[in-house]
């Protein structure tokens, strides 16, 4: 079950928000919910290169709220915010509103959302750049950002091989059963010349054991808060300290050198 239902879906109203937040009479719920859809393919593809993470849409009676969270905002808000008035008149034509306002909320670490991450190993892809080394990559960097695991599964035309095929990588733990683990996952696509491959991404950056604020403007924080709050320590390294008895390892050239004393002795 834990491998067919989106973990998104799956922790709507328990530790994440909706990405939509208004209110309908049923014979307006169709249209706006087409509308919030046209909104979101526009500005996907308006602002393809501007590093959109999720966008936020918000009603009142005749106001429309569009929050857009973006590892790029510089790129967004253009030169001295001309940028983001085009987009806000491009939308009012859109949507026929007359008021429309657009917030932009930066993202402090993109390697721990998902749609970047998988927007970013996508575009990797497109420029012929080795599949396994983009998402090994991409592991790497989210794992020293501190996510407690990830997961990202790659199926298509690898290589530009003759017969698609699938396949995963992953590093620590992605528990998707488990409600209270704050999993974000991602969908998207890379248009290649031989053909589209699809790309998934589940990162798992923690237990949410408190109450969490469920307005999915309100950016929180993983595991990766510090030891106080469930989270690991790091040591000097940059490593990670939560490997139980191997983690004083230390420098492996001179406790290898005393292993091999004793050893010695042993014989």
């Amino acid at each position: 079950m834990g491998q067919k239902t989106n973990p998104i879906g799956a922790r709507l109203g328990i530790i994440r928000g909706w990405d939509s937040n208004w209110y309908a009479h049923k014979k307006d719920f169709a249209n706006k919910l087409i509308e919030d859809d046209k909104i979101r393919n526009y500005l996907n593809a308006r602002i393809n290169k501007g590093g959109i993470a999720k966008i936020v849409i918000e009603r009142t009676l005749n106001k429309l709220i569009v929050t857009i969270h973006t590892s790029k905002p510089g790129i967004i808000i253009g030169k001295g915010g001309g940028e983001v008035d085009r987009i806000k008149e491009e939308l009012k034509k859109l949507c026929g509103k007359d008021d429309v306002q657009i917030n932009i909320l930066e993202i402090r670490r993109p390697e721990l959302d998902a749609n970047i991450v998988a927007d970013t190993i996508a575009r990797q892809i497109e420029n012929r750049i080795n599949y396994k080394r983009a998402i090994k990559m991409s592991i790497a960097s989210a794992l020293r950002m501190g996510a407690e695991g990830i997961k990202v599964k790659v199926g298509g035309r690898l290589g530009g091989a003759e017969i698609a095929r699938s396949e995963e990588i992953k590093q620590g733990r992605t528990p998707l059963h488990t409600l209270r683990m704050d999993i974000d996952y991602a969908s998207v696509f890379a248009l290649t010349v031989y053909g589209k491959i699809g790309i998934k991404v589940w990162i798992c950056k923690g237990e949410v054991l408190g109450k969490r604020d469920l307005n999915p403007n309100v950016i929180a924080g993983g595991k990766n808060e510090g030891p106080e709050r469930g989270g690991f320590e790091r040591n000097d390294r940059g490593g990670r300290d939560d490997r139980g008895g191997r983690g004083d390892r230390g420098g492996r050239g001179g406790d290898r050198g005393g292993r091999g004393g004793d050893r010695g002795g042993r014989r």
